[in-house]
């Protein structure tokens, strides 16, 4: 890390950096980078905290914080060590639900500018720790459709067929017929308040999302693979190549509309300028773990542990292979880890384009 540069952060459109320590570790071996207002943010005595209301008692001060249950460990530390690190600096009190029990955190003291700061340290740990919790939920267009799966399987037997001789091209690394899709984002949703949050955000998008289908469906195209890396001879994803019938950009549009409202509204991080639209057909991800899904997110395994496949014969024989076409009506947030009676991902919530 560099002395004269540390790293910043953004929380609730302040600037805060990160204080360059010595590193502890607590449960589960996290790191606890401790933060405290940048040079140009720092605390004012009288300063209050604008997302929060910070309220007049009897015996001085007190705001609550809605965290998740699975981050109150990263606010107390191992064995109470990073609450009473906080309390002693800003000469305060944390209050925190017990272990798995969703609540608020209370933060009590006799100023409100000792309040105000315990509350935004709280909050640059819980936006650290969050950013470094597996995603739960992604949004998605579904390419599950009956005509799409049947083109899928077709194409799944010919490449075993003709290619299962090439270098690491085995059944277990095809995708799921039932969970073919098109990931737009995903996000880490750690309790059911912030999923119903993600759920209200999506309707937001309906409007937006009708001007530009004009209320109809969008008649997609299913044509044509590629790969991810640069190399042919060792490929870890294969992806089938997706578009608009009549050559529109609209479901592009809408896809980089949906991540900038998920951004905007805090739930989701932006990873790229674009969101790149791909239906995965092959994964090595899914050799050794068929629930790995694919997002673009990673998965369980390391790179190293993955065993990429010659895709040199599949592109040459099945490059311009059509899947099919179909209308595709829907975005939906999708679960992790957990499919519905069709097969595909459960549906937290959805918006349809007609």
């Amino acid at each position: 890390m560099d002395v004269l540069r540390p790293p910043l952060i953004n929380i609730n459109g302040r600037i805060y950096r990160r204080n360059i320590i010595k590193e502890e570790h607590y449960e589960e071996e996290e790191e606890f980078p401790f933060m405290g207002p940048s040079e140009s943010e720092e605390l004012a005595e009288d300063e209050t905290c604008d997302a929060h209301v910070i309220e007049q008692t009897d015996k001085g001060y007190r705001c609550a914080i809605d965290v998740p249950s699975v981050l109150y460990k990263y606010i107390i530390g191992k064995k109470g060590e990073t609450r009473r690190r906080l309390e002693s600096d800003t000469k305060t009190s944390i209050s925190i639900p017990k272990p798995g029990v969703e609540g608020q955190i209370v933060i009590t003291g006799s100023s409100k500018a000792a309040v105000s700061s315990a509350v935004t340290r709280v909050e640059v740990l819980v936006e650290s720790f969050r950013k470094k919790q597996p995603f739960t939920h992604f949004l998605s267009f579904p390419l599950n459709d009956s005509k799409i799966q049947e083109g899928f399987l077709r194409f799944k037997d010919k490449v075993l067929e003709q290619c299962s001789q090439d270098h690491g091209v085995e059944e277990s690394i095809f995708q799921n017929p039932a969970k073919l899709h098109l990931t737009v984002g995903t996000l880490a949703l750690l309790n059911e308040v912030e999923v119903r949050r993600a759920c209200e955000h999506l309707q937001e998008c309906q409007n937006f999302i009708r001007d530009i289908t004009e209320g109809k469906p969008l008649l997609l195209e299913v044509t044509g693979i590629e790969y991810m890396n640069d190399d042919p001879a060792m490929v870890d994803v294969l992806y089938a190549k997706v578009n608009v019938k009549d050559a529109s950009d609209k479901l592009q549009v809408i896809a980089d509309r949906l991540v900038e409202h998920f951004v905007s509204a805090g739930l989701m991080v932006r990873e790229w300028d674009r969101v790149k639209l791909h239906g995965t057909v092959m994964n090595t991800l899914f050799r050794k773990d068929s629930t790995v899904e694919d997002t673009c997110a990673g998965g369980r395994q390391t790179v190293s542990e993955r065993e990429a496949f010659d895709a040199r014969n599949i592109l040459k024989k099945f490059g311009a292979h059509c899947f099919g076409e179909f209308e595709l009506n829907t975005v939906q947030l999708s679960q992790r880890y957990s499919t519905d009676c069709t097969g595909y991902y459960s549906s937290a919530g959805s918006i349809n384009f007609s």
